[in-house]
């Protein structure tokens, strides 16, 4: 008989459980797709989003940095693209990124209140030296992500790769995406006080807990969450996918050392600040360039330049669609460094 009532009171948790999660499906209507999105927010973390970072984005100057972290195969980028696309309904798959170079174009291109998720669990980095590129980036893009009001939400393996201004000054919070008894869909939150916490004392063992710890950073604030896709239907989906796969074959044929990237965004700035100054035109800088033997072909210098905002010369359209002619007047077409293709 006992058996049987804790049958039924299971049973009836159950029943009222998923009679909970029903009442807190959140609706988006995406305008591109011309579809309504649903899916499973906790009422907790959806009141959180609601009240604290919405408010805090509609003040003037005033950002978000979120970061998830957790376990490979956790659902944490799953549940970013839920947190960003109930937060920011125009958010789409443009604005998902997978490198510091995307990460910075997207800051340029975003308006006002719109959010950026930097998925850097993608590539599976593990270390601090890969994770260098955007810890600079979140530092020298400050005040342009505070102009706009941006949310920008960090997807890592873990919270402590971070370096220590970023996860103390620029993380507003951490929420920790973890499987309980072998179940994924599990978060746990850390404002900004116990996040400091956190990382001053866990840092050095990678750990969430300590028994020797002198501060307690147990968080109540827990929930969960179901691995919905929440940018659109099967097709965006699949695109997702192709752009995730895509970043893992970039990573795994161009590997870069954390000083050639830092290297790369040197020189991309100083480019940038000589065709402000000087305001020669794209074709102009190559030719500049190349009386250096430094090669570089207008298309190039154009795209560097376009991640800082930059406008493109009014004749750059028609040149990149210019044909020239070899000697014996047949036309031929530029390639990317501005010279006729080889026979």
């Amino acid at each position: 008989m006992n058996l049987e009532k804790e049958q039924l009171l299971q049973i009836k948790m159950m029943m009222d459980m998923i009679k909970m999660e029903k009442s807190n499906v959140v609706e988006i209507y995406d305008k591109k797709l011309d579809k309504t999105i649903s899916f499973y927010l906790d009422p907790k973390l959806k009141s959180a989003i609601d009240n604290k970072i919405r408010h805090s984005l509609l003040q003037r100057d005033k950002d978000h940095v979120l970061v998830i972290d957790g376990m490979e195969g956790s659902g944490k980028s799953t549940f970013a693209l839920q947190v960003a696309k109930y937060l920011d309904p125009s958010f789409d798959l443009n604005r998902v990124v997978f490198d510091a170079e995307e990460f910075r174009e997207q800051i340029f291109k975003a308006k006002k209140g719109q959010c950026i998720v930097y998925d850097e669990a993608v590539t599976g980095f593990s270390s601090v030296s890969a994770l260098s590129p955007v810890n600079r980036v979140l530092k020298s893009l400050m005040m342009q992500m505070r102009q706009k009001n941006l949310c920008v939400i960090i997807v890592i393996p873990t919270f402590f790769l971070l370096d220590k201004y970023v996860a103390l000054f620029r993380a507003r919070n951490l929420i920790h995406i973890y499987e309980n008894k072998g179940l994924r869909g599990y978060f746990r939150v850390y404002n900004r006080k116990k996040k400091k916490y956190l990382y001053l004392m866990g840092k050095q063992t990678l750990s969430y807990s300590g028994k020797k710890w002198k501060v307690n950073v147990f968080t109540r604030f827990k929930g969960r969450f179901h691995g919905v896709f929440a940018l659109g239907d099967e097709s965006v989906e699949k695109k997702y996918k192709e752009k995730k796969l895509k970043a893992l074959a970039n990573t795994e044929k161009n590997p870069m050392s954390s000083a050639q990237v830092k290297y790369r965004e040197q020189r991309d700035i100083i480019l940038y600040m000589l065709r402000k100054l000087s305001n020669l035109t794209y074709e102009k800088l190559s030719n500049l360039l190349g009386d250096y033997d430094i090669e570089m072909s207008y298309v190039q210098i154009s795209r560097i330049c376009a991640k800082f905002g930059d406008k493109a010369d009014k004749v750059i359209e028609k040149q990149e669609k210019d044909l020239i002619t070899d000697e014996k007047g047949v036309k031929l077409p530029l390639n990317d460094d501005s010279k006729p293709k080889e026979a």
